[in-house]
């Protein structure tokens, strides 16, 4: 699960995956702003047919944040 987030957040982000670990903050370490995290919600949410509420996504700041929401609601 992680190594296919971290792809796909590397691929939005033009980002190597070696930047990325469990601990990485989107937006901090790597710079994304809010339309890229949208943009990584998305094919998120197309890749493994979960929904992320608008609710969710303040809380969605790491890398972990990201593999354990799709974990418990795929």
């Amino acid at each position: 699960m992680f190594e296919k987030i971290s792809e796909i957040i590397a691929k939005q982000l033009r980002a190597g995956a070696d930047e990325i670990t469990e601990e990485t903050n989107i937006m901090e370490d790597l710079g994304a702003d809010s339309l890229d995290v949208v943009e990584i919600l998305m094919a998120i949410e197309e890749n493994f047919g979960v929904s992320v509420s608008d609710d969710e996504i303040p809380n969605l700041k790491t890398v972990r944040d990201l593999v354990e929401y799709v974990e418990s609601n795929m």
